[in-house]
């Protein structure tokens, strides 16, 4: 059974709702194709309807007042066909159910689908009492492992779908009995919580990094012994300028390889702890308790997951900040950009203060790179308003998780990286190979050497500032003349020069996609507010320590 007449179905709802499992499950694909919003910076998945010639559209989760004024602005730029389906947990229509429809009044034809139906003990009963209160077809649903005839009966609702009531019955008409709660956990704490999720979401994602890191290590050099050196010799022969794009510095082989093997680890393990983590419901409950937190520097919950993504890879961070909500997205990206150290400037950072003998600069470095970047977010983009930021939805049910849905969600991030990552970091490769083959790179380091002398650095070091600019792992050109430079520093100069160089801009790849994202002038925007705080922060931390 097939909507009928309709073009497009659009799943619209809250947040926590069930959206994503429920598009998983009728069309059978986790990822879709992703398009902003026109007009908005929010993204929502488009993909077919299975066995069906209708497209289904899965809106971004309503929280704050502009995912709202999104959402809506999707809605008015469908055709006069298409079909609204108000997704809702059942434990929440009896008291969210009026809400959300009088902000969907006067859109399209509706019907409503009420996720969780395992939480209630009768949910087609409660199905057929909204139905009956609506005057709308509504169908029960456990989307994470719908029965055939759960499926069925949201096809049914899509198919009936009816121009919705101008107003519909009071609430209390549908109560039921039956209903289970979401289950509490230490994150519910009203002093702890925060801390509790705090320490549970560094957890989720240190584990994987680490895990990473040392991969990496081991196949770096074997990759290194297996393809780059033979290739480099195969060319030793060939015109110079072919040697520098494929095997120079910042080669499409040499770097590009390193660039793989680097971050293609990180990001596949941070995958599954965040599936692990959404599927079971931990994710949204750690967020809701930092939401009042993170408020204070302009982000709501939700944001902290692409940021934390950022430390293994910050162009598919940026690419995950299209979860966020409209109001938000942009500080998100700068704290992205400038706190989310990814796994190339950790590995190399933890490389330049390893040769220089002073590992332990590496935990007060994270420390400071975070507090900053919160500070920075807040200087550039303020607080979020208490009405804007305040939650609109109930908690998350917490459910062992799914590991087809962990199989769909990883599947996501990693064709997310393969396909949209990988090939602009291949691209940044070769306009850095072509910089350094005209000698650009080269002459601006040598511009460099008065503003490092203010510093209290020496000129030696402006290299590594250059190439991070291109590449965060670029910093390692600190490790010339094999440590002789981080010899003559001390611990402070180690510390201040690292710190620029990792901080003074968004690698190219990053602000390439950010340039892609948000635009142009945003790109350019990000750009000058980031070296602006890392010049400040870097001038007082050299008054302070050298």
């Amino acid at each position: 059974m097939t909507p009928a007449n309709a073009d497009t179905v659009v799943l619209a709802g809250l947040e926590n709702a069930g959206k994503s499992a429920l598009f998983r499950s009728l069309t059978g694909q986790a990822i879709g194709d992703e398009n902003n919003v026109p007009g908005s910076t929010v993204a929502c998945r488009e993909a077919w309807l299975r066995d069906t010639g209708t497209r289904l559209v899965d809106t971004p989760g309503v929280r704050l007042r502009e995912d709202s004024a999104a959402t809506r602005l999707a809605l008015a730029r469908l055709t006069p066909a298409a079909v609204v389906a108000v997704v809702m947990r059942v434990t929440d229509a009896p008291t969210r159910m009026r809400e959300l429809l009088a902000a969907l009044a006067g859109t399209r034809r509706v019907c409503v689908v009420l996720t969780f139906a395992d939480k209630c003990d009768n949910g087609p009963a409660l199905a057929a009492r909204c139905g009956a209160a609506l005057g709308v077809p509504v169908a029960a649903i456990n989307a994470r492992a719908p029965a055939a005839q759960e499926l069925a009966a949201v096809h049914a609702a899509l198919a009936g779908a009816v121009l919705l009531p101008a107003a519909p019955a009071p609430l209390v008409a549908w109560r039921a009995a039956g209903l289970r709660r979401p289950q509490r956990t230490p994150f519910d704490h009203a002093r702890l919580g925060a801390w509790w999720a705090l320490l549970a979401l560094l957890s989720m994602f240190a584990l994987p990094v680490v895990l990473a890191y040392l991969l990496s290590g081991w196949l770096q050099p074997l990759a290194d012994a297996a393809l780059v050196q033979p290739l480099t010799h195969a060319l030793a022969a060939t015109p110079a300028a072919l040697q520098t794009v494929l095997v120079g510095s910042y080669g499409l082989v040499s770097l590009g390889l390193y660039s793989f093997i680097w971050a293609f680890p990180v990001v596949a393990l941070i995958g599954v702890s965040m599936a692990l983590s959404e599927e079971s419901g931990l994710k949204d409950r750690m967020t809701a308790a930092l939401d009042p937190a993170l408020r204070h520097i302009g982000l709501s919950g939700r944001d902290l997951i692409p940021v934390l993504s950022g430390f293994g890879c910050n162009v598919v961070a940026t690419f995950q900040s299209r979860g966020c909500s409209a109001c938000t997205r942009r500080a998100c990206v700068s704290l992205i950009a400038f706190g989310s150290a990814c796994s190339y400037q950790i590995g190399a950072t933890l490389s330049v203060f390893g040769a220089a003998g002073r590992l332990w600069l590496f935990a007060p470095y994270l420390f400071l790179l975070f507090a900053v970047g919160a500070a920075h977010t807040r200087l550039w983009h303020g607080a979020l308003q208490a009405d804007a930021a305040a939650p609109l939805s109930g908690q998350a049910y917490l459910q062992w998780p799914s590991w087809r849905g962990v199989a769909w969600r990883l599947r996501a991030v990693l064709a997310q990286f393969l396909k949209q990552a990988m090939p602009v970091f291949l691209l940044i490769c070769l306009f850095a190979s072509l910089l350094q083959g005209m000698g650009a790179i080269q002459a601006l380091s040598s511009w460099l050497a008065a503003p490092m002398a203010a510093l209290g650095l020496p000129a030696q070091a402006a290299g590594g500032v250059v190439f991070s600019l291109l590449r965060k792992d670029g910093l390692l050109a600190l490790n010339q003349g094999q440590g002789a430079l981080l010899a003559q520093l001390s611990a402070a100069q180690t510390f201040v020069v690292v710190w620029l160089a990792s901080t003074c801009s968004a690698c190219l790849v990053t602000l390439w996609t950010v340039g892609r994202e948000l635009g142009a002038r945003h790109a350019w925007g990000l750009a000058g507010r980031q070296a602006a705080t890392s010049l400040v922060s870097a001038w007082v931390l050299a008054q302070v320590l050298i």
